[in-house]
C-alpha cells in the first residue's frame, strides 16, 4: 500500500508539475503577445514622429523658400527704382543749376542797368540779386529734399516688404 501511496503521490506531484508548466507556459505566450504588441505600437508612434518631423521640416522648408523669394523681390524693387530716383534728383540740380545760371545773367543785367541810372537802382539791383540768390537757394534746398525724401520713401517700402516677409516666415 506504501507503494501505491508513492506512486499517486509521484502521480499527483507529475500532475501538478504538468500543470504548473501549462500555467507557465500560457503566461509565457500572453507576455510574447503583450511584447510584440509593444514592438508594433512603438513602431507606429516612431513612424509617426517621424512623418510628423518631415511634414515639419517640408513647411519650415517652404517658408523659408518663401521667405527667400520675397526678400530678393523686395530688394530687387528697391535697386530697380533706385535709378528713378536718381533721374529725379539729377532733374531737380538741374533746374537748380539753370535757375542759378539765369540769376548770375539776370545780376549781370541788373548791374548794367544801375551802373546806368542813378544810385537807387543799385539798391534795386542788389536787392533783386538776394532775390534770385534765396530763390536758387531754395530751389537747390527742395532738391536735395526731395531727393532725401524719395530715398526714405523707397527705403521704407523696402523696410515694409522686409518686415511682411520676416513676418511671413515666422507665422505658424
Amino acid at each position: 500500500m506504501f507503494d501505491k501511496l508513492k506512486a499517486y503521490g509521484a502521480i499527483a506531484a507529475a500532475l501538478v508539475l504538468g500543470t504548473l508548466l501549462v500555467v507557465q507556459t500560457v503566461r509565457l505566450h500572453s507576455e510574447q503577445i503583450a511584447h510584440k504588441d509593444l514592438q508594433a505600437s512603438t513602431a507606429k508612434a516612431t513612424l509617426k514622429r517621424s512623418e510628423a518631423a518631415r511634414a515639419d521640416e517640408v513647411k519650415t522648408a517652404g517658408k523659408e523658400s518663401t521667405h527667400a523669394q520675397d526678400t530678393q523681390e523686395n530688394s530687387d524693387a528697391f535697386t530697380i527704382s533706385q535709378p528713378v530716383r536718381d533721374a529725379i534728383a539729377r532733374a531737380d540740380l538741374a533746374v537748380a543749376e539753370r535757375l542759378r545760371l539765369g540769376a548770375e545773367r539776370r545780376a549781370a543785367t541788373y548791374r548794367a542797368q544801375a551802373q546806368a541810372d542813378a544810385a537807387s537802382r543799385s539798391d534795386l539791383a542788389n536787392r533783386l540779386e538776394a532775390f534770385d540768390r534765396h530763390i536758387v537757394e531754395g530751389a537747390a534746398v527742395v532738391a536735395e529734399h526731395r531727393a532725401a525724401l524719395t530715398k526714405r520713401d523707397a527705403e521704407v517700402v523696402l523696410l515694409r516688404g522686409q518686415i511682411d516677409t520676416d513676418r511671413a516666415l515666422m507665422e505658424p
